[in-house]
């Protein structure tokens, strides 16, 4: 039975649910948690504006949205998840841009930060978040179906600016196609390789960005189909450091497990 989302978080303890969840490198992720809680929480929104502005933000969300839509085409009542969601900043525009084709669609929103979560769930949007570890997808909706009613299998996937912060990206990959219906799409957007060390502290980055190729290969292990490009004319840009962006698009072509 559904209960309260506010009932549902005090119901998660994270270093339980972590080993639970077989968590590579829980103390790597509990300093993540602690970054976003202490040093952004509610502030995520204004830092994500400061580092793409308003444009960058736009293209960031038409490359999502396009990708999500192209052929074959989610179905009229598709499931959406995000990966990494925080406060939802990405997760409530990409979802309005997908509404106006697809009006029935359901979106769901996905992160290890509670303080996160509370502030997508204070927007009051049509959203539906739950605790969950980007490297178990699968092991965090079987958590969040004892309290939320969270689909067991998703058509399609996104996930903005979070890999970077995932102690082992390739099980990011391996844990979407888990939870991928046939002819399900994942969508990921990250930062390209750089080399401002300082992010680890300032930002919480596990990862200093990726390289295309090296995207590509993580992916192409788990998908048949499989794209990565950069998004040209726009960067992160932080304090007068700046850094590219992709975006990879896979497709799933077989059921990898019973819905």
């Amino acid at each position: 039975m559904s209960v309260s989302f506010e009932d549902y978080l005090k119901q998660v303890r994270l270093d339980r649910f972590l080993k639970k969840l077989g968590a590579s490198d829980p103390e790597v992720l509990a300093k993540t948690v602690k970054h976003f809680s202490v040093r952004e929480g509610e502030k995520r929104d204004r830092i994500v504006r400061s580092y793409f502005g308003h444009c960058g933000i736009d293209r960031i969300v038409c490359a999502i949205t396009e990708s999500l839509l192209a052929t074959p085409k989610p179905p009229a009542n598709a499931k959406i998840l995000d990966v990494g969601a925080g406060s939802g900043f990405f997760t409530i525009k990409v979802a309005e841009k997908i509404r106006s084709k697809l009006p029935r669609a359901g979106f769901y929103a996905m992160d290890l930060t509670p303080t996160m979560l509370i502030s997508l769930a204070k927007k009051k949007t049509q959203v539906t978040p739950f605790i969950g570890l980007a490297e178990n997808i699968k092991g965090s909706i079987e958590e969040a179906r004892n309290s939320l009613k969270i689909p067991k299998k998703f058509d399609a996937i996104l996930s903005t600016l979070m890999l970077h912060h995932s102690p082992r990206p390739e099980k990011v990959f391996e844990s979407m196609s888990e939870v991928l219906k046939k002819n399900g799409k994942a969508v990921i957007v990250d930062l390209c390789e750089h080399s401002f060390n300082e992010f680890r502290v300032e930002m919480g980055d596990v990862h200093l960005g990726f390289r295309p190729e090296k995207i590509y290969g993580m992916a192409s292990r788990y998908f048949p189909t499989v794209k990565v490009e950069k998004i040209p004319g726009i960067c992160c840009q932080s304090s007068g450091r700046s850094a590219e962006i992709f975006v990879a698009t896979m497709q799933n072509h077989s059921e990898n497990s019973v819905e």
